[in-house]
């Protein structure tokens, strides 16, 4: 049994110096093995990794296809060179407007502002952090070309509502999955729902290659076009006079990222699952808890946890987080801090093309635009009472335990 003073240490916070409920490190994620290590050496001992050469590649977008249940897939070199593909697909014209999510990595929006396109952001839902389709339709204008919906931290975004506004409005819609693989929306995955679907392979991803991406539809004019876009607009017809049909980037991936990306295909949906288990047993554990708002889940899905996004009612976030950290758990508040458009100068500053300010002044588009502070107030208001907790695969069920009781602690006795 403890001592009085030993439980006196415990009950007390550790930033006023109590003990803290987790003293060891969590465990490091450790996504590579046995199977990625023989992949790699298996393109290595090939003599070839280029993508038009070799079978990586082509394997991984045949399988991915196959495991979404989609006709196509064209593997990229990034999450963003995916969304990139996805809205050179749609081949917007100078001046159109895209709209997505305010909280999202600027990835998000490259793609956008090189095609000359105009993002237009929608602000979010304040309980699921997700594009709130009711904002999309307010923004819509007769420029108005696609949505972009942002399935957020794993938590899909409430597909049925956009799908109706998109098709009422005649609206593409490109499903950014950066931070959603295999996560189920009302029969689907997210991904097959739009018109296109994106995905990165970045480090910290369910599926990781370091980096990477791959892009999803069932329109093959679309898949053609993504095809080529991915590999500078040639249209491939062995020796001869080349033909480039369109500007296009160079987004191909190699044989060692396809190596890798085979092996992780093999993996992700038990990763997926395992996260699931893990974010699901901590919002068990701290439904109860007066003053936080454990991940909220949109009905009629699953969320695949990317990371665990608490949100705080009734305490200061920045000295809950600070609390939390003096336990021994790993988290961060505000995610990217402000609305993406005020994080990046690309946006608010339009520092873009030269010394142009390409496309918002072009004379393709005759609306001013300028992105500013209470453009998405919701955004504004919930970006800074979010803290966002690391989980992972590697994670066991006493890890999780040791997170719900430091938040436990520490709503209990911040003051």
């Amino acid at each position: 049994m403890p001592s009085e003073k030993e439980t006196e240490l415990q009950e007390k916070l550790a930033i006023n110096g109590g003990k803290p409920v987790r003293e060891k490190p969590f465990p490091m994620r450790k996504p590579y093995g046995k199977q990625e290590i023989n992949e790699v050496i298996s393109a290595l001992k090939s003599q070839c990794l280029f993508r038009y050469g070799g079978n990586k590649v082509l394997k991984l977008e045949k399988r991915f296809a196959q495991l979404y249940n989609v006709k196509y897939a064209v593997a990229s070199t990034s999450g963003t060179a995916a969304l990139h593909i996805a809205i050179g697909a749609l081949n917007p014209d100078p001046g159109d407007e895209i709209i997505t999510s305010p909280v999202t990595d600027l990835g998000t929006i490259i793609g956008i502002l090189y095609q000359n396109a105009i993002p237009v952001f929608a602000d979010i839902n304040p309980e699921t952090y997700n594009i709130d389709p009711a904002d999309i339709e307010r923004k819509i204008t007769k420029r108005t070309k696609a949505i972009i919906p942002v399935h957020l931290f794993g938590n899909p975004c409430d597909m049925d509502k956009i799908m109706k506004i998109a098709r009422k409005h005649q609206l593409l819609v490109i499903e950014d999955c950066c931070q959603a693989y295999f996560t189920p929306y009302k029969g689907k995955f997210a991904g097959t729902i739009g018109d296109i679907g994106c995905f990165s392979m970045q480090q910290s991803k369910h599926l990781t290659t370091g980096d990477g991406g791959i892009t999803i539809t069932n329109n093959k004019d679309f898949a053609e076009r993504m095809s080529f876009f991915a590999d500078k607009g040639w249209a491939r017809t062995g020796f001869g006079p080349r033909a480039y049909l369109f500007l296009a980037p160079n987004y191909r991936m190699n044989e060692l990222t396809g190596a890798v990306a085979l092996a992780q295909l093999k993996k992700v949906k038990k990763i997926v699952e395992k996260r699931r288990l893990l974010g699901d047993l901590l919002t068990e554990k701290i439904k109860d808890i007066k003053g936080i708002c454990p991940a909220a889940v949109t009905p009629g899905a699953k969320h695949s946890y990317w990371t665990y996004p608490l949100r705080i009612l009734d305490y200061d976030p920045i000295r809950f987080n600070k609390a939390l950290n003096a336990e021994g758990i790993p988290c961060y508040v505000g995610y990217i801090g402000k609305p993406i458009f005020l994080c990046a100068e690309s946006l608010w500053n339009k520092k873009t093309y030269g010394n142009s300010h390409c496309p918002f002044d072009c004379h393709r588009y005759s609306k001013k635009i300028q992105y500013k502070q209470g453009d998405c107030p919701v955004t504004e208001k919930m970006l800074p009472r979010l803290i966002t907790i690391p989980i992972h695969e590697n994670f066991s069920k006493k890890d999780i335990e040791d997170i719900s009781k430091a938040i436990r602690k520490v709503a209990e006795n911040l003051l």
